[in-house]
Order: structure tokens, then C-alpha cells, then sequence
């Protein structure tokens, strides 16, 4: 009598429930190959090759179930980040991030001292490695917290540096006792996209993509406040209203 260890291991459209019918089964599976075993025809023996056929069967069939698993959490980890992500679009976030966009001449990083610092150097690097820009920090710059930083753009030579191109912050921050202390940093702006590739979610920050777990605060855009412009029609109406007063 052959064992069929698919019947066993339920319909495998539903992974929780195959799984858990594969567990409780696989021991009754190895009871009935056993007592197969024990009470075959000594004069007829069956092949082995059935014993092997019917074990491989029971474990493709397990091996099948964990990847249903495994595709399943990656259906619902894309989906809740690409939801994440859209509720995203159009508000100021500040994400765990070193890379800027020059634009328009300049490019803007924050970033957190874990503890008061004594030294703090800030180094401007191009997608090369290349390091364009140095600068020592003093004063308040040097305390723990946060802080922000803007590059003009401009090289160690004063050459202005062509727009577009994505350059990398990198700071190095010691104590008086000259060890290092702790640097986080950010980028800030406004999300104006949302991408995805790999099997993870991007969001698109001043022409930077980040994944979107890296975002550490959200807030609504500042609405510019709106200024009554005079409409030129009724500025002339009031003028002879107020010319017709005068006669």
C-alpha cells in the first residue's frame, strides 16, 4: 500500500493550516512507512525507491508551505510600506540619511551629537570618494543635540560645483580625551515620491531616495500664508468713486 504524504499535509492553499496538519502528521506518516515496512510481503519486498519517493514528497511538501510563509510576509511588509510610504507624499519628514542633492548651489544635512564635543570636523565627499570640502565647527556646533549644516557648493579651491550631483556628509567628533563621540546624520524635506525595487520601499527626498524606514519625524508643510492681491478693475472703480467724492 503506497503513502501518499500530500493528503497528509492538507490543501496548500493555506499555509497556517498545512503547516499545522504537516506537523501532526509527519509522525503518523513515519508509524504507517514503518508498520509498511514490517509487514510487506518478504517474498515481494517493495522497492526502496518508494521509500525514497514518498519521503521526498513529504518534504517538498513542507519545503512548499514555508515558502508560501515566506512570500506571505513579504506581501504584507511591501504593502504596509508602500501604504506607509503614500501617507507620506507631500509632508516634511527627517530621515536617518548622509547623502544631499546640490541644488541650486547648496545642499542641507542636520545632524546629532550623541555628547558634547571638543572637535567636530565636517567633510563634503563626491560620489567618487573624494573629499571636496572641510570644515571645523565651533562654539554651539560643538555641544550634544541637534544641528544643522549647509554647503554653498563650493570645492576647497572656491570652484562652484555643477547642480545635481549627490554628495555624502561625513563628520568625525571627539572629546577632550579624544575619544569619538556619536554622529547621526539627516536629511529634511518634503516627500515628493514613492518607489519601489527590490522588495523595499523608497521614498524621495530632495531628489534623494531613502527607504522609508529611516524616517525618524513627520510634519505637515507649513502653509504659506496667502496676501490679498488688489484686483486692477476695482482699483480703478474706487479711484473715480473717490474722484466724483472729491468734485
Amino acid at each position: 500500500m503506497a503513502i501518499d504524504p500530500t493528503a497528509a499535509a492538507g490543501a496548500p492553499g493555506v499555509a497556517d493550516t498545512g503547516r499545522t496538519r504537516l506537523a501532526d502528521s509527519y509522525e503518523t506518516f513515519m508509524n504507517l512507512l514503518t508498520a509498511q515496512i514490517k509487514n510487506q510481503d518478504p517474498l515481494s519486498p517493495m522497492d526502496s525507491t518508494q521509500f525514497t519517493q514518498q519521503l521526498v514528497q513529504m518534504t517538498g511538501v513542507e519545503q512548499q508551505l514555508l515558502t508560501n510563509d515566506l512570500l506571505e510576509k513579504l506581501v504584507t511588509n511591501t504593502g504596509s510600506g508602500i501604504q506607509t510610504s503614500v501617507s507620506l507624499l507631500g509632508r516634511e519628514v527627517r530621515a536617518v540619511h548622509n547623502e544631499a542633492k546640490l541644488t541650486a548651489g547648496k545642499a542641507d544635512w542636520s545632524y546629532k551629537l550623541d555628547r558634547e564635543a571638543t572637535d567636530v570636523t565636517i567633510e563634503v565627499v563626491n560620489s567618487l570618494g573624494k573629499v571636496v570640502q572641510v570644515e571645523k565647527t565651533s562654539g554651539d556646533d560643538l555641544k550634544a543635540g541637534d544641528h544643522t549644516y549647509s554647503w554653498n557648493g563650493k570645492d576647497r579651491t572656491g570652484a562652484q560645483l555643477p547642480n545635481g550631483e549627490t554628495y555624502t556628509l561625513r563628520i568625525t567628533a571627539k572629546d577632550s580625551a579624544g575619544a569619538t563621540v556619536g554622529v547621526t546624520n539627516f536629511i529634511k524635506g518634503v516627500v515628493t515620491g514613492v518607489e519601489q525595487g527590490s522588495g523595499k520601499t523608497f521614498i524621495t527626498v530632495n531628489g534623494v531616495q531613502i527607504g522609508w524606514e529611516k524616517v525618524t519625524s513627520i510634519a505637515e508643510v507649513p502653509k504659506t500664508a496667502s496676501t490679498d492681491t488688489p484686483d486692477p478693475d476695482n482699483q480703478d472703480d474706487d479711484e473715480d468713486t473717490t474722484s466724483q467724492q472729491a468734485v
